[in-house]
């Protein structure tokens, strides 16, 4: 049987070459002879590039300072294909030139890497001959990618005429099992990258003599290595060995980086099998590490963070228990560090076992059964993962046990910890967690714009003072208030409340998550008696009710209209910061103070020796921080509760987006956003002594998109905590919270944001 592989090959890309290699490599071992397709798609490795304007100026002035380097590299690319691949004797350039060959296959296989991703194409179009629309012959694919999270609007049904041609499919991440599996309804299975099929033996086979001698820091960079750079420092500090770069972009990651710039396939092999410690943010580079066994960490692109189900990286990571390996996460390892490499090396032998049988089944046109998944070796629950946990701490409130501690990870937020030898395997917390269990819908809620009739209580408020309406009608009724308030260490923990003198406590927006601690049990005691009000996050709200198992009668519930809650660790070293900075205590922390009136807030600290500081928010650096998200909860970027399906009996934030001519007199002092989101809760409100009118919901959500939307999580934020695990506070601080020069603060306000989008375009 002879195979006809299309595939990417020819671009002198260390992945492109290498999967390719291994992919024929594979069939090959199974019995099949593999032959690569030779077809042409716009793939130039010229040394020079077309004039495009400055940047391939720039380009081509680097290339010929280093014409010799680089030409030894094209030629070490085009001696390793020619020494490691088959490739047709015929050039093909199009679809129809295929189609009216005479082609010597009996199946046609579509190989790995992004083959199926429309936008790398010229036309933006999925490239039929990667899908075998040249051939009436049977059609497997082994691990291609799409690419993106999701297919352009328009062309499903291509595609999925496409994909109903084949007998077989599998695919490289599970993002692409999940596209397959819409379109088809089909579940298809999550192969290894062709590049882990072959053993660490076959890869050392191929690659160069050592060039270089003694230990060293290996860098891989595809792209600038911005929260890379912190580790890499650090490993040439800690470790005393010397920088290599393989050169994958132009400028250098460390100031004493000798830079590699002739390496072919063959020694970049060699440069990984040699090295002492990796650094990388290419995923080739990721599996070469693995392939090698060398320490490595490796960085992601932030939508990879956000939404880790989209990524390779994490996809083959996550199979072999290495995801710690990820930086700018909460669980990144340290330095120092030691990889189970017996571990993961066991989990890749079966991965690549599960791999080749699925690419054995295929060739031989045979039903593949995916193996199952087996349960942990512990036996332990199954707790909402790191990226979409909201802290709410239902599950250690509700272990039977106490065997779940909510603790700090490397960002400063809490996480639940299993202690083992504790749990009773009884799954009580994965039955209440509410991130693992779909909300039930509820009707749209009525949306008010509402203050406080009290102009001193509306003054001592962030916005209108609503909620102090809503907790002076609990305590007046014999109830409890349970609400954020800092304590004298600036640390912000959930408490009650039993007296109207101690609301002050209370109000106003804090710009951290809050430690619940024993809220819930609490709570759960204090209802047996008592009404209870819980204000918090709709996160927050939510583990109430998960934990409680139903909604009392008593126990009144108000969400926040959240823009994400920022890391309790980071505000405490600002706050330990600002101290040292001003030589004092602080006393008291006001995010947002109405010195100057309800839109323009200010920041403002209370020292213990009486002195006061104030300005606006969003010039302070946290206030800054906080506005561009840098410092938020991953599950933030993907909060299920931004929406109109509220978890709470009312939602309170700031009316935004009022016209001018709307309450006019009101703006001023300040006007809360009021959403009446239960028949309880429409019982409360016409008892409460609060100024109101009702407003069309459209209109909240268009002055608080976070009722739409979960806030994007921005380009720096892995950087940001990558400094932040390893560096000291104040130097980060400097470095991602100071504010901009004033001539960019200047350019900020008088661009547009169409200009600014390209100039940030320009500059990445």
């Amino acid at each position: 049987m002879k195979t006809g592989l299309v595939t990417f090959y020819h671009i002198h890309h260390y992945g492109a070459l290498l999967q390719a290699a291994a992919t024929e490599r594979a069939v090959e071992s199974l019995g099949s002879q593999c032959e690569i397709i030779d077809y042409y798609v716009n793939q130039d490795n010229g040394l020079f590039r077309k004039p495009t304007g400055v940047g391939s100026a720039a380009a081509d002035a680097h290339t010929a300072l280093h014409y010799k380097a680089l030409k030894a590299r094209y030629q070490r690319f085009e001696t390793f294909a020619k020494d490691h691949l088959r490739v047709s004797a015929h050039r093909f350039e199009s679809l129809e030139e295929l189609r009216s060959a005479v082609l010597p296959y009996d199946l046609i296989l579509s190989g790995s890497d992004q083959i199926w991703n429309p936008k790398i194409f010229p036309d933006g179009r999925f490239d039929p001959v990667f899908f075998g629309a040249f051939s009436q012959r049977r059609r497997i694919a082994y691990a291609p990618s799409f690419g993106i999270p999701h297919i352009p609007e328009g062309m499903e049904e291509e595609l999925r005429g496409y994909l109903k041609q084949f007998s077989h499919i599998s695919v490289r991440e599970r993002q692409g099992q999940r596209i397959v599996k819409d379109l088809t309804g089909q579940e298809v299975p999550v192969v290894l990258d062709p590049t882990l099929l072959l053993t660490r033996d076959q890869w050392s086979a191929m690659a160069a003599p050592p060039g270089l001698s003694g230990g060293y820091i290996l860098c891989y960079c595809i792209s600038r290595p911005g929260a890379l750079a912190p580790y890499i420092h650090q490993l040439a500090e800690k470790t005393g060995l010397p920088v290599v770069q393989l050169c994958g972009i132009r400028q250098k990651v460390h100031p004493r980086a000798r830079c590699v710039l002739d390496a072919g396939p063959a020694e970049f092999l060699s440069l990984f099998q040699n090295a002492s410690y990796v650094c990388t943010n290419s995923f080739h580079g990721t599996v070469f590490s693995v392939q090698f066994q060398k320490p490595f960490f490796t960085a992601v692109a932030p939508g990879e963070l956000a939404e880790p189900e989209s990524s390779r990286t994490f996809s083959i990571l996550s199979r072999l228990g290495l995801t710690e390996r990820i930086i700018g996460k909460g669980d990144t390892a340290g330095w120092e560090d030691a990889i189970d490499w017996t571990a993961v090396e066991s989990r890749l032998d079966l991965a690549r076992q599960s791999s080749l049988d699925y690419l054995r089944a295929a060739l031989a046109d045979e039903a593949y059964e995916q193996p199952a998944v087996e349960p942990a070796a512990d036996g332990l629950p199954v707790l909402a993962d790191h990226a979409r946990c909201t802290g709410c701490g239902a599950c250690a409130s509700g272990c039977p046990r106490d065997a779940i501690a909510m603790e700090r990870d490397k960002e400063g937020f809490s996480y639940p910890v299993i202690e083992p030898d504790t749990c009773i395997r009884c799954g009580h917390c994965t039955a209440i967690c509410p991130i693992l269990h779909e909300r039930e819908p509820k009707p749209l809620p009525a949306a008010f714009a509402a203050w406080n009739r009290d102009d001193s209580i509306r003054r001592d408020s962030t916005s209108g003072g609503a909620f102090t309406a809503l907790a002076d009608y609990v305590l007046e009724g014999g109830g409890i208030v349970y609400g954020a308030a800092f304590d004298g260490r600036q640390h912000l923990r959930h408490v009650a409340c039993f007296r109207k003198e101690d609301l002050w406590r209370l109000r106003g927006a804090k710009y951290v998550q809050s430690d619940l601690g024993e809220t819930f049990r609490e709570i759960r005691t204090a209802l047996e008696s008592r009404t209870v009000l819980f204000s918090g996050t709709p996160c927050q709200v939510d583990g109430l009710y998960r934990y409680l198992g139903r909604r009392p009668e008593n126990l009144i519930t108000c969400d926040l209209v959240c823009h994400g809650v920022p890391s309790p660790g980071v505000w405490e070293d600002m706050a330990r910061s600002i101290e040292q900075r001003r030589h004092k205590g602080l006393q008291a922390v006001r995010f947002r103070n109405k010195v100057t009136g309800w839109k323009d807030s200010h920041f403002t600290t209370v020292y213990d020796d009486g002195s006061v500081d104030s300005a606006p928010l969003f010039r302070t650096e946290y206030g800054r921080a906080f506005g561009r998200a840098l410092f938020l909860r991953p599950s933030c970027h993907r909060c299920a509760y931004t929406n109109l399906n509220r978890p709470g009996d009312f939602t309170l934030g700031d009316f935004w987006g009022l016209r001018p001519d709307e309450l006019p007199e009101q703006q001023e002092k300040g006007v809360n956003l009021l959403l009446v989101n239960t028949a309880h809760g429409s019982h409360i409100f016409d008892q409460l002594p609060l100024s109101r009118q009702a407003f069309p919901i459209e209109r909240a959500v268009a002055g608080n998109p976070r009722l739409a939307s979960p806030i994007e999580q921005p380009p720096d934020r892995t950087a940001f905590f990558a400094a932040y695990a390893l560096e000291p506070f104040d130097q980060v601080r400097k470095k991602f919270c100071a504010l901009p020069p004033l001539p960019v603060r200047v350019a900020g306000k008088v661009l547009s944001p169409e200009v600014k989008a390209k100039l940030r375009k320009k500059l990445k």
